[in-house]
């Protein structure tokens, strides 16, 4: 399909040449019918196709939430949020969820949003204080709604749906073969655009065998043997990760981490350095199965095997996406079967027993990065280029030295390489940014 001038305009500022058959079918659908129901794998872009959509209904000169999205995750709040962003729209959009200040939430809503982003928590709660109003809410997506339920958001979800009187539209999204759409979202007649059998993605399957006591071994010398690309090593519990973790410190191997337990803030902060090659590995619990926002995971590692085929999925999603190469590599003790599920889903893709014997102990020899922290965001008026001008002109890098510049509402991220933070940190903490003096950090 052709797309008009306002969604050729968004795609240019995103660099997209053009959209893929699930997203121009879905732009068609979700602009024609009143309740859509997208079901496609993780990775093939199911954000922008609706998001397209739904900055085409929104009007100009109506103050108020005219969308609102619902979402299982702050991670995925955030994300979704800075697509709008990137989209250049104009349209004022807004995340919510727990962990944040309400504070900050209630600064940011007193003008409202045109689009509301949020988990059913948080959103439930601003409707109980009528921090917003709902009366021109004409559109509701519930993102990912079946992993919403599954972690125990159908309260607040009912509540919210029951607070959405003027309602036009419904959108919603899942990358689950097996869904179960609960009453309480009301759907009448919705048109069901299946694109889960198409085969997207070029992913392999490797499976490393180890004994009962190698397993953490059998891990680092798998992460040496990937020499520097980025990937998620996934486990069932935090204790798991958090045993991994100290393992993996113990041998000066860096790395993130992410799980549920952790701090909003130590979160936010885990994907930063991960998405700006700070750390090259995350180690994190099926929290990271879906939603987060890091491009180009070249491998996922199941340290512990999932119990249901939906999360094996899901985890597999986070690489090999949008046509791309990843791999999935299956740590497997040498004396336990592999589920049943699992090995049936191995038929359907390249799959290669890989002996510990035959993997690399090389170490990395990529580049390393550090994270800089800057007491300035948007909300002072600070741009990523404001921030490479510094950093460059004042701090004296070549552009190569200067990676990742992340900026949020009251503060940033810069990637830099490591051996330039000595000589840097002098030059541009204490430094005038815009009409603000700035802090300059390592982010520890």
């Amino acid at each position: 399909m052709t797309v008009d001038k306002q969604q050729r305009a968004i795609l240019d500022k995103l660099g997209i040449a053009s959209l893929n058959d699930m997203q121009n079918e879905a732009l068609v659908k979700i602009a024609s019918q009143r309740e859509v129901v997208l079901l496609s794998p993780t990775g093939t872009g199911k954000t922008l196709a609706f998001l397209l959509p739904i900055v085409s209904m929104l009007e100009q000169d109506l103050v108020g939430v005219q969308a609102l999205i619902m979402v299982p995750s702050r991670e995925l709040a955030t994300q979704i949020e800075q697509v709008m962003r990137d989209m250049g729209t104009g349209f004022k959009t807004n995340a919510v969820y727990g962990g944040r200040p309400m504070s900050q939430d209630k600064i940011d809503l007193k003008h409202p949003p045109s689009v509301l982003i949020g988990t059913p928590g948080r959103i439930a709660d601003h409707l109980r204080r009528k921090t917003f109003s709902t009366s021109d809410t004409h559109t509701l997506v519930l993102d990912e709604f079946d992993k919403s339920l599954e972690v125990g958001f159908e309260t607040e979800m009912k509540e919210i749906i029951n607070a959405l009187p003027k309602l036009k539209k419904k959108i919603l999204t899942s990358a689950t073969k097996k869904i179960e759409i609960p009453p309480f979202v009301r759907l009448k007649n919705p048109l069901y655009l299946n694109f889960l059998a198409q085969k997207t993605s070029k992913l392999q399957l490797k499976t490393v065998e180890y004994t009962e006591k190698e397993g953490l071994v059998t891990l680092l010398t798998l992460l040496r043997h990937l020499n520097g690309k980025r990937g998620v090593v996934f486990c069932n519990f935090r204790e798991t990760v958090e045993t991994v973790s100290e393992y993996l410190s113990k041998h000066r191997f860096p790395h993130g981490c992410f799980y549920g337990g952790m701090e909003q803030q130590e979160r936010e902060r885990a994907l930063v350095k991960f998405r700006n090659g700070t750390h090259s590995v995350l180690l994190a619990t099926d929290l990271a199965a879906r939603g987060i926002d890091v491009p180009e995971i070249q491998f996922v590692v199941h340290y512990e095997l999932p119990a249901k085929p939906d999360e094996f999925v899901h985890r597999n999603g986070r690489t090999a996406r949008m046509m791309s190469n990843g791999a999935a590599y299956i740590m497997k003790w040498s004396y336990k079967p592999l589920p049943e599920f699992m090995t049936e889903f191995m038929t359907e893709f390249r799959s290669k027993l890989i002996p510990v014997s035959e993997l690399s102990k090389t170490k990395s020899n990529a580049t390393l990065w550090k994270t800089l922290y800057v007491t300035g965001g948007r909300r002072d008026k600070i741009s990523k280029g404001d921030i490479a001008g510094l950093f460059i002109k004042q701090g004296n890098l070549n552009p190569d030295q200067l990676g990742l510049i992340e900026v949020k509402q009251d503060f940033s991220f810069v990637a830099v390489q490591e051996d330039c933070i000595k000589t840097l940190l002098p030059l541009v903490n204490n430094a005038k940014l815009k009409t603000k003096k700035v802090r300059v950090s390592v982010v520890e």
